[in-house]
């Protein structure tokens, strides 16, 4: 990532709020919204407004690289059933 993508770049602290983590969104930070997405990405902990519409799925599956899952899945074999129960 280049400097730019951190131009807004502050510390804050963690601390326990009951049984999670949690931390303070600086007031230069703070997002205008009820809910937020969160999740971890090649190591860093991303913080977003919650997505609340399919053309917005659709733009994140846009965005995938060209070779992803290029090389398949690697499911288990269906399992055997017996449907004469």
């Amino acid at each position: 990532m280049t400097d730019a993508a951190f131009s807004n770049h502050v510390t804050t602290r963690v601390f326990k709020s009951g049984n999670s983590q949690a931390v303070r969104i600086p007031k230069e930070l703070q997002l205008d919204v009820d809910e937020v997405e969160i999740f971890s990405r090649d190591g860093d902990l991303v913080i977003r407004p919650k997505r609340k519409n399919l053309l917005e799925a659709l733009d994140i599956l846009a965005s995938l690289p060209d070779d992803f899952m290029e090389d398949g899945r690697e499911d288990l074999p269906p399992q055997e059933r017996n449907f004469d129960l």
